[in-house]
């Protein structure tokens, strides 16, 4: 009986301890896991430790092999720039002798010294030039000029601008059916358009008149150099080929989507040529190109215009890679810009074309000399119109002395060129899709008020009334001031609004369509209206612009909204401008 009964107390003893012990036990592995949790997390500390320390390794690494590469670069630069002048000199001498490229000899030696020159200063002083310069430019020049009073600086200034207009228009013999009281028209009819400017500036006491003058006066000089000598023509004919080149390369790609005659022929296949051309200049940027650009055109139009680094490099890009792709070649600066930069900036695109759609209206029967002195001569007008326009109260970021920076973070930089190339494509499609969305709205707008118009118009009895046809009329002493023979000034005043509203290329369509119909226009309308058509001012460039700017600067949407409206006027004048006075020189 007791070994029962010892047996069942052994087993509720057994039972006991394993009840009482169950919670030590618990308690022993709890320590057990705190204590692995606490080694595992001294290993991951340590191991993150090692980690951290290999990544800076790696980059110091990396910095000593930048650096040994830098320093290579440097040994060698000298010999590297040595080889690629005398490549660009074998090229001169041998495209000077070969008969197939001999007649272009002006604009290759231009440009091959060009280079040639800028390499050999990268080892020459620039002191060695500016030097002698300085020594007689200064005491001879500028000390007794700017000892002058300013009026009397002003007045000197208006009074060399009125002699060369005066001689443009009077100089030169007549030809055709122009007559010298023609040619006084138009040169009446710049006299009303700075007249116009002025009293609609928006700060007249601020008008940087200094800027008018010279602006002015430049534009009278080109017009001299490219309508009466072949060489000033033969220059700009090639850069503005080169460009359109260049440009047309975007639509090999859109090719790829699409087959070789779509691409070509539907209206939106600039966007090819917009979203390569950005992505170009962000490499260009990247290799540090565009920053020499923008420096060395800020201190040249600074010294001639005084105007501001960025505003210069948009207007001089314009004439060749166009109103959307020339704003972003100061990206960087946009979004910092101040509102008479912005409007300059917007002034200049709509008073040009661009390279790459030359070739088209040179197509439609436009003679090439003239829209490339149209586009070249609104360079100045540009400036000087848009800065009585809107008048400059502050101080631009890139005036004179020009630090150019990308904007970028360290940490945000491309890794190198392609990674520059492909970043600045991502961003052309974002600026490609503004600007579809915005013509696509302003001109589906311009239909709708049509539309409108023509419902009201039959209640009146007039079957076709429209913006195109309320503007012709607007624009009738406009196309008389330009210096139009009179029987011809409705139908220009018309080809103008067709410009206004619709575009240019339409504008062409229906000149070329009067020159073949049995009443074309006389030689001295026709010069006149494909000079006064040669701009992207209208509508649905109106778009285009605030598109662009916008997806460049969207902190400052809303003004450049405000002014773009002015800025189109602006540009359209310049251009109509530009046509009265190559009506004083035909």
């Amino acid at each position: 009986m007791e070994a029962p009964s010892t047996g069942l107390h052994s087993q509720g003893a057994q039972q006991d301890l394993v009840v009482d012990d169950h919670p030590t036990a618990l308690k022993r592995t709890r320590s057990e896991s705190d204590s692995s949790i606490h080694k595992e997390a001294v290993v991951t500390k340590e191991h993150d430790h090692d980690l951290g320390q290999v990544e800076k390794n790696e980059d110091e690494d990396y910095k000593v092999s930048q650096m040994r590469s830098e320093l290579i670069y440097q040994k060698l630069r000298p010999f590297l720039l040595a080889g690629l002048a005398a490549l660009i000199l074998g090229w001169w001498i041998s495209s000077t002798i070969l008969e197939a490229t001999r007649h272009r000899w002006i604009v290759q030696t231009f440009f091959a010294w060009s280079f040639i020159l800028i390499i050999a200063f990268r080892f020459i002083p620039a002191r060695v030039v500016s030097g002698p310069v300085s020594a007689v430019w200064m005491p001879l020049v500028q000390e007794p000029w700017y000892r002058l009073p300013r009026m009397v600086r002003l007045a000197i200034g208006w009074l060399c601008l009125l002699g060369i207009v005066l001689g443009s228009a009077f100089g030169f013999p007549l030809q055709g059916n122009t007559g010298f009281d023609d040619r006084a028209i138009a040169v009446l009819g710049l006299v009303v358009s700075q007249f116009g400017f002025w009293i609609t500036s928006k700060h007249r006491k601020h008008i940087p008149w200094p800027t008018v003058i010279v602006g002015l006066f430049l534009q009278q000089v080109i017009a001299l150099f490219v309508l009466k000598t072949g060489t000033g023509f033969s220059i700009f004919k090639w850069i503005a080929t080169l460009a359109s080149d260049f440009l047309n390369q975007g639509l090999v790609g859109a090719a790829f989507f699409f087959d070789d005659n779509t691409a070509y022929n539907l209206h939106w296949f600039f966007l090819g040529s917009i979203i390569f051309f950005i992505a170009f200049v962000q490499m260009m940027y990247y290799l540090g190109v565009m920053q020499w650009v923008i420096k060395n055109f800020a201190w040249f139009f600074f010294k001639l215009l005084n105007v501001s680094g960025a505003e210069a490099v948009v207007a001089a890009a314009s004439p060749w890679v166009g109103q959307g792709e020339s704003a972003c070649l100061i990206r960087p600066y946009v979004d910092i810009m101040t509102e008479s930069e912005l409007h300059l900036t917007m002034t200049s695109g709509f008073a040009t074309i661009a390279g790459s759609v030359l070739a088209a209206y040179i197509a439609l029967g436009v003679p090439a000399q003239n829209l490339v002195t149209s586009s070249v001569m609104s360079i100045p007008a540009s400036m000087a119109i848009s800065k009585m326009r809107i008048p400059e109260l502050e101080e631009p970021v890139t005036r004179g002395r020009v630090v150019v920076d990308r904007g970028e973070k360290e940490d945000n930089r491309p890794a190198n060129a392609l990674h520059a190339f492909s970043r600045g494509a991502l961003f052309g499609v974002i600026v490609a899709g503004q600007i579809l969305a915005n013509v696509l709205t302003i001109l589906s707008l311009v239909a709708a008020i049509n539309g409108l118009l023509t419902w009201i118009g039959r209640g009146f009895g007039i079957h076709q009334l429209t913006l195109q046809l309320i503007l012709g009329y607007i624009m009738y002493p406009i196309a008389f001031f330009m210096g139009v023979p009179r029987g011809e000034i409705l139908r220009v005043s018309q080809l103008l609004a067709t410009k206004l509203v619709a575009n240019e290329f339409a504008a062409y369509l229906d000149l070329q369509a009067i020159t073949k119909s049995d009443s074309p226009l006389s030689p001295r309308a026709f010069t006149i209206a494909s000079y006064a058509l040669c701009g992207f001012a209208n509508l649905g460039s109106l778009g285009i612009q605030i598109g662009v700017l916008s997806a460049l600067a969207p902190s400052r949407s809303k003004v450049i909204a405000r002014i773009a409206v002015s800025a189109m006027f602006c540009g359209f004048i310049s251009t109509l401008q530009t046509a009265g006075i190559a009506g004083m020189l035909v």
